[in-house]
């Protein structure tokens, strides 16, 4: 029933912002090396290693095995693969904003059809600026900037280049998908009554939507800001392998290691168990998915502590291209393009990205 209701938010999200545009250039995702092989069912706890650690183990006199935190470099690794979009000149220079009075703001989006809408407004109103939008590693950029307080350089647009200001003020603003975000509020005030009632109906109708997303919007509890409040979303019993690299010297094993995927989008994770469960045994196809939704900045908070969980088994899938509709060639699109394209196994996905800071392209 909980799945049903999910599928059911994801359609009516979905359908919300649905446009007639196709995707320009190759499909992004996951690096090669890390690319899955399989998807599995896994009971259990949420999260688990290697054989020996599939139910989390357990310490001295029979305590909970704990995992030893993550340090900042493993967290940027850990994130490396995600690429998020900005506006920048040509030379990839970012192009800082004012929306409010005396509050300087730079974003970056985890969607490129938002980068694209900002440069298409800038781009109105300053034709003789030769703008971007550029692709970067959120990994790059998480502490080096989005947490981060230190000077910046600052030029007006059309002043000498020696005509510079420096400022700490600068505000980093990480944009999730709307859908995303809809959804994940959606998912947060949607009741077992709710549920009932699409039962009832046989579906979610047009007014049905309309009432969720505005309870949605009104009600919900978290993910309220359109910045810097990430949703991630899984199904705890979803499992995806990953083989062994030829190159790898520190894996002595030929064991896949098994991870737990977390999704950006949760149209992307409903369509991955959907197609899954077409193709699963019949002795599974009732089970019933453990969903589950959190913040991604509170995801990096708890992997900088020593935890039952290890974090160093779950992988975050970056959004497919069949999400990214729109996405028009000349812009985003030609930074899309390449990123993890699954038509060469040896491309990089992180080839077209910018370097730790704005500076670095």
């Amino acid at each position: 029933m909980m799945f049903r209701l999910l599928a059911l938010i994801s359609f009516a999200v979905a359908s919300s912002y649905a446009t007639r545009s196709s995707v320009a250039g190759g499909a992004f995702g996951i690096s090669q090396s890390s690319r899955s092989s399989l998807f599995a069912i896994r009971g259990g706890g949420l999260f688990g290693g290697k054989k020996n650690e599939k139910d989390g183990g357990e310490g001295d006199a029979g305590s909970p095995k704990k995992y030893p935190a993550m340090t900042k470099e493993d967290i940027e690794e850990w994130l490396e693969h995600i690429p998020v979009f900005a506006v920048t000149d040509s030379n990839g220079a970012g192009v800082v904003l004012r929306p409010e009075n005396d509050t300087s703001v730079f974003y970056f989006f985890l969607n490129p059809l938002q980068a694209n809408a900002t440069l298409t407004q800038l781009k109105a109103v300053n034709e003789e600026m030769d703008l971007k939008v550029s692709a970067f590693s959120l990994g790059k950029i998480w502490f080096s900037l989005l947490q981060s307080d230190k000077d910046i350089t600052l030029r007006k647009p059309g002043e000498d280049e020696s005509v510079t200001e420096s400022s700490k003020n600068v505000e980093y603003r990480l944009v999730p998908d709307t859908r995303d975000l809809l959804g994940a509020r959606m998912l947060l005030t949607m009741t077992p009554e709710d549920g009932e009632k699409l039962k009832e109906s046989g579906g979610m109708t047009p007014e049905m939507a309309q009432a969720a997303i505005k309870k949605a919007m009104e009600e919900s509890p978290k993910f309220k800001q359109t910045f810097n409040e990430i949703p991630v979303f899984t199904i705890a019993q979803m499992r995806m392998q990953r083989q062994p690299s030829s190159d790898d010297n520190d894996n002595n094993s030929e064991e896949p290691e098994t991870l737990l995927p977390m999704y950006f989008s949760m149209q992307n994770m409903v369509g991955t168990w959907q197609e899954f469960m077409k193709q699963a045994p019949a002795d599974i196809q009732g089970v019933e998915p453990a969903i589950n939704l959190m913040s991604l900045h509170d995801l990096v908070e708890m992997m900088q502590k020593e935890s039952e969980i290890d974090w160093r088994h779950v992988v975050l899938v970056p959004m497919a291209s069949g999400s990214l509709t729109g996405v028009g060639s000349g812009s985003a699109g030609s930074a899309i393009a390449g990123l993890g394209d699954s038509s060469s196994a040896t491309a990089d996905p992180m080839a077209k990205m910018g370097g730790a800071t704005l500076g670095d392209i």
